[in-house]
């Protein structure tokens, strides 16, 4: 019997057509043995206390240990997973315990699957018949999340984080005040004005530079002694501004802020901006302010419901799917088990409070609102110094240098800043839900040891 004839190869410019160019097989052992590479050196060793939170290089060593070229020709399969452990070995583990350098920590199983699987499915969140599933867990996810805020109906969007999101407060907030700004740009619009924290992100400043409003337009409202807004200081000015001819358009308040982890009084704010016409009421708004209906992706004659089309609520055009590691995560622990995370981050921030105020050479910076612990260390030589200006000028030489030496050692990562006339100090936030008790006092313990020779 004859077998089949292979068809002809089919060349254009050179360029042969037939059949895949891509080794199926190879790619896919790679993928094979790149993901048990990363279950191995990254996911079994996450709560690992005796591993190493960073092996610190400087940029010209690390450039050195790091083969970063990129050539003419590929490189073998080994070698690409040789790579894979370079980058998993000299990478700061966020995922381990006694990483909080950021406000963002730990290892959540349940959304690093939905990661996988989004990143394998390689999805677009802009229409239904491109990414059906992704845009209804997106709306269950949203829709969930007002009702929890007490609304009875509402919109919203996931985007890449908070920077951006602030953004889009400002511009929906611009888009509301002045509608035609959309298609007629700045040209003929009066000086507008936003009001925000003295404490707030410094995403706010950045948003109003890249909208076109400048940063001289943001005024900072002064905050309290425990860093929240001045309700009264909002008022006064806001009536200085419109004495000034400008045009107040919008108040950014904050639940939550970076460095003290202090709320704003919503309340109050929401009485004076209901006041002055300030209240941002979002109807149906992303839709309105960022659609530009394009025909290629928004046609209305689609045979299914094309609310479900929400790109157009979008600035950005491909969006990843990032509801669906939240909604897996809830799926898999319920809103019992979110709660009870948050529960537990507070009670191992407030016993950590009480042991600083137990030890010596721990000094709170304020009795904390949240999760976010600011402290000083005092180390030996300064206990019995009087407070003041020399004291505290070498008070702040000590947490850059103790952060310097416990990075080096690859024991631990906490983060430090000045703020507000306060010199350098330790913020400590509880994210990770594997950090236990003995993490708390390891913190402690090691900053003890790394300073106390200073």
């Amino acid at each position: 019997m004859a077998l089949p004839s292979k068809k002809n190869a089919i060349l254009v410019d050179g360029v042969v057509l037939n059949g895949p160019t891509t080794d199926i097989r190879a790619g896919e052992k790679f993928v094979e043995e790149a993901c048990r590479l990363i279950m191995e050196e990254v996911v079994l060793k996450a709560t690992d206390v005796n591993e190493k939170v960073c092996e610190w290089q400087s940029p010209e060593q690390l450039k050195q240990l790091l083969d970063l070229e990129m050539r003419d020709t590929g490189e073998p399969h080994d070698r690409l997973l040789q790579l894979c452990r370079d980058v998993i070995r000299f990478s700061v583990k966020t995922n381990h315990p006694r990483f909080f350098n950021q406000l963002y920590a730990g290892l959540d199983y349940y959304s690093l699957v939905g990661r996988f699987m989004t990143e394998a499915l390689n999805p677009s969140v802009y229409t239904y018949e491109v990414s059906p599933v992704f845009l209804l867990v997106e709306e269950a996810v949203v829709k969930k999340m007002i009702e929890f805020i007490g609304w009875q109906e509402g919109d919203g969007i996931f985007n890449p984080g908070g920077s951006v999101s602030n953004m889009y407060a400002m511009n929906l907030a611009r888009y509301k005040y002045c509608p035609d700004i959309k298609e007629k740009g700045l040209s003929g619009l009066p000086r507008l004005i936003l009001f925000t924290s003295a404490e707030c992100h410094y995403s706010m400043k950045k948003s109003a530079s890249f909208l076109g409003i400048g940063t001289e337009n943001v005024c900072f409202v002064e905050t309290d002694g425990r860093g929240k807004m001045i309700p009264e200081e909002l008022e006064k000015q806001v009536l200085q501004a419109r004495k000034e001819g400008a045009a107040p358009f919008l108040v950014c308040a904050t639940s939550g802020t970076t460095v003290l982890g202090s709320f704003d009084p919503l309340e109050e704010i929401a009485d004076v901006c209901d006041r002055h016409g300030l209240w941002l009421h979002v109807d149906d708004l992303l839709k309105k302010c960022y659609s530009a209906e394009a025909s290629y992706l928004f046609q209305q004659d689609k045979f299914y419901d094309v609310s479900y089309d929400t790109g157009d609520k979008s600035i950005q055009c491909s969006r990843r799917p990032d509801a669906f590691k939240f909604w897996m995560t809830w799926k898999a622990l319920g809103t019992l088990g979110l709660e009870e995370r948050v529960n537990r981050a507070l009670a191992l921030s407030r016993y950590l409070v009480d042991e600083i105020k137990k030890r010596d050479g721990f000094k709170l910076l304020m009795e904390p609102e949240y999760a976010n612990i600011c402290f000083w260390y005092i180390p030996p030589s300064l206990r019995e110094m009087e407070e003041g200006p020399e004291f505290w000028e070498k008070v702040n030489l000590v947490a850059p240098a103790i952060k310097e030496r416990m990075m080096k050692k690859g024991s631990l990562m906490l983060g430090y800043q000045p703020h507000r006339g306060k010199v350098n100090f330790f913020r400590q936030v509880v994210i990770n839900p594997q950090v236990s008790r003995e993490d708390m006092d390891f913190l402690l313990d090691e900053i003890d040891l790394l300073g106390r020779d200073m």
